[in-house]
């Protein structure tokens, strides 16, 4: 294997030249650069990266914790975080949880044991533990898409509480009055605002709040086909779903179906974050949107800049915008004679 020594003795020049040149630091001459680019594809030199790590007390590596890298939502995220680095030179590691507090702990005590040099953290609960916990080995963390109330640290995430705020409104404008719905887990901070924003609306709107129709779960297809067959399963049958996030909402549309129940003329289903146009030919459902692209570049731009030393001197709380796209499986209710 070539050593930086090999590929100055090749290019007639020294070894600060030719790290100059791989990590294109300081000035060096085009036809000098030429050479020693020539030298290095001539001896297929591979700069030694962990040396470079050592030297200057940096991996060049970030991580993703994901709770469900198989969502589109979150792959998406992925992409943009990983573009985002790339263009400064870091990798990223990713990590899915599948929204498990432990499964959490195990991949932080990896990236520590790593040195990582920053995190981006969708946190499996609102417990501050995981921020705390890297903050107190001096990592940067960025937290994206949910809030974690008791700790100081950026965020960047989506309004959910308005967001849900608006898509209730939209089925209480077609004239819905018995809506259902089906939220994440009870200690996931999304989960909460929506349900707060759903709330919110319906007390806006003078209409009273029945615990009933609110079911917590994980945000999965399975278990959105079991909560909305529980929602399905009362007398009073509601004439709206609302699905906290697309895997919910397409589990919600199997039991709606399997229940014998046309949407949107029986029942109609709304939920967050829409599906890429790949997963579908016809964009069937409502949606509320939430800028993925946006937070994952927003969010790996914060972090990097922390590592630079660079980024701004307070705690930074990013809040985009939601969209609500309204599409076919929603509709004004089916009035009984």
């Amino acid at each position: 294997m070539s050593t930086i020594n090999d590929v100055a003795k090749r290019a007639g020049v020294s070894a600060m030249t030719v790290s100059r040149v791989v990590h294109h630091s300081g000035y060096v001459n085009q036809v000098t650069r030429e050479r020693v680019e020539r030298a290095i594809v001539d001896l297929r030199y591979v700069p030694n990266a962990l040396a470079r790590s050592l030297r200057f007390k940096q991996t060049k590596t970030i991580a993703l914790i994901l709770s469900d890298i198989t969502n589109p939502f979150f792959t998406t995220i992925a992409r943009c975080v990983e573009d985002t680095a790339s263009e400064q030179g870091f990798s990223v590691m990713f990590c899915n949880t599948d929204e498990s507090v432990d499964e959490e702990a195990d991949y932080l005590n990896v990236l520590l044991q790593k040195q990582v040099d920053g995190v981006l953290l969708v946190p499996a609960s609102i417990s501050p533990e995981s921020v705390n916990r890297l903050q107190a080995h001096s990592v940067p963390v960025v937290v994206l898409d949910r809030r974690v109330p008791d700790a100081q640290v950026d965020t960047v995430r989506c309004d959910s509480e308005t967001g849900a705020y608006q898509l209730t409104r939209h089925l209480l404008d077609l004239g819905h009055e018995q809506i259902a719905v089906l939220a994440g887990p009870e200690t996931v901070s999304t989960s909460i605002d929506r349900v707060n924003g759903y709330r919110r609306a319906l007390l806006e709107a003078g209409m009273p709040v029945d615990p009933a129709r609110i079911t917590f779960g994980k945000f999965t297809q399975t278990r959105g086909y079991e909560m909305a067959q529980k929602a399905l399963a009362v007398p009073s049958r509601p004439t709206a779903l609302f699905a906290a996030n697309n895997f919910i909402a397409i589990g919600a549309y199997h039991a709606a179906r399997d229940a014998g129940l046309r949407i949107p003329e029986d029942i109609s289903i709304v939920t967050f974050d829409d599906l890429p146009d790949g997963f579908v030919l016809d964009p069937f459902f409502t949606v509320m949107t939430q800028r993925a692209q946006e937070m994952g570049k927003r969010a790996a731009e914060l972090l990097l800049a922390r590592l630079a030393g660079s980024g701004p001197a307070e705690v930074q709380e990013i809040v985009l915008p939601c969209e609500l796209i309204a599409r076919k499986s929603s509709a004004p209710p089916v009035r009984s004679s």
